[in-house]
């Protein structure tokens, strides 16, 4: 596909961030080990920082040509790792501080999609300090069935299906055990879809399907009988209004570098864009390596197309090597 060549790149000194202390590490582990063994069997010295057991903001960066982003939720996805990073003018992947701040508050890029016409479900914000009679009107006012999930999270951590106002408190309660501010929105029927976002390019959707209730954190990373299918019987009109939706949804928040976004496709043909994931999960169940597997790049080649990108952008005079 175009813009998803592999590239050949000289060896580079690469950290690879993984661990970190959210509600994700486990699964920022996995997702390190991962990119650490796919950079290191295409010839690059691979070092793996976990900023839960090694300061980075005093950690020796001469060592290192860039760093590889694989912290999931707070700290990686929020902005954090970005500003400390980009303060300490250590090239890393993937999204600037202010756009993964954007998109990780589900909330704020909700705003950002109604403001340029990008369809997403309606939604309250809510707080743990709001009453249970403010929270129960916002969702009569939504309507139920519908959901509840942190505001500033991942992984589908803390979120549930609230089919009436018997499960209300439940759930919110689960909420707010992630944070502070949370969600109410509207539940839409139809099929689960991703697509992933390299360098402005999208690569194949993919449509989920679990036994579950909807695509939880057991479906994602432990349930093997997900199914995750490319062949679909879905007409190329609609798969067209996927890509595009998705990638415009990426575009009006500035995350075109490397992302996941999560979509849904009612039974009317209308695509509902959930959230755009700027440190995708890259374990063995996650859905952007299997995307790539798809147009033939191997999980060292995806891995090096983020490297090449990122490089380009942080220098774009050429890089200078680490000492």
């Amino acid at each position: 596909m175009e813009g998803l060549q592999p590239v050949s790149l000289d060896p580079l000194r690469i950290a690879v961030l993984a661990g970190g202390d959210s509600a994700e590490r486990e699964i920022s582990l996995q997702s390190g080990a991962a990119i650490a063994a796919a950079l290191s069997d295409r010839g690059h010295p691979v070092v793996t920082v976990d900023p839960a057991v090694i300061d980075i903001e005093s950690h020796d960066w001469t060592q290192v040509d860039m760093a590889f982003l694989a912290l999931h939720g707070t700290f990686g996805e929020d902005g954090g790792v970005q500003s400390l990073l980009a303060r300490l003018g250590v090239p890393f992947t993937g999204s600037g501080a202010d756009v993964s701040r954007l998109a990780f508050s589900k909330s704020a890029a909700k705003e950002r999609f109604n403001q340029a016409g990008v369809s997403t479900p309606e939604y309250a914000l809510i707080h743990s300090t709001d009453t249970p009679e403010r929270i129960a009107e916002h969702a009569d006012s939504i309507g139920y069935p519908l959901v509840v999930k942190p505001d500033a999270q991942g992984s589908s951590l803390g979120v549930s299906i609230v089919e009436s106002a018997d499960d209300l408190k439940a759930a919110v309660s689960s909420c707010f055990d992630l944070g502070d501010f949370g969600l109410l929105e509207r539940m839409v029927i139809g099929s689960e879809w991703t697509l992933a976002v390299i360098n402005d390019h999208s690569l194949p959707l993919i449509r989920i399907g679990t036994g579950r209730e909807f695509f939880d954190y057991a479906a994602k990373y432990q349930d093997d009988a997900t199914d995750y299918g490319f062949d679909t019987e879905t007409d190329a009109a609609t798969l067209e209004h996927l890509t595009e939706t998705g990638l415009t949804a990426c575009r009006r928040l500035g995350a075109t570098e490397f992302a996941r976004v999560d979509i849904l496709l009612d039974d009317n043909g209308q695509a509902w864009v959930l959230e755009v994931n700027t440190i995708p999960g890259m374990t063995d169940h996650s859905l952007v390596p299997k995307a790539a597997a798809r147009v033939g790049l191997s999980m060292g080649e995806l891995c090096e197309l983020i490297v090449d990108h990122a490089l380009k952008a942080a220098s774009p005079g050429g890089l200078r090597r680490a000492s």
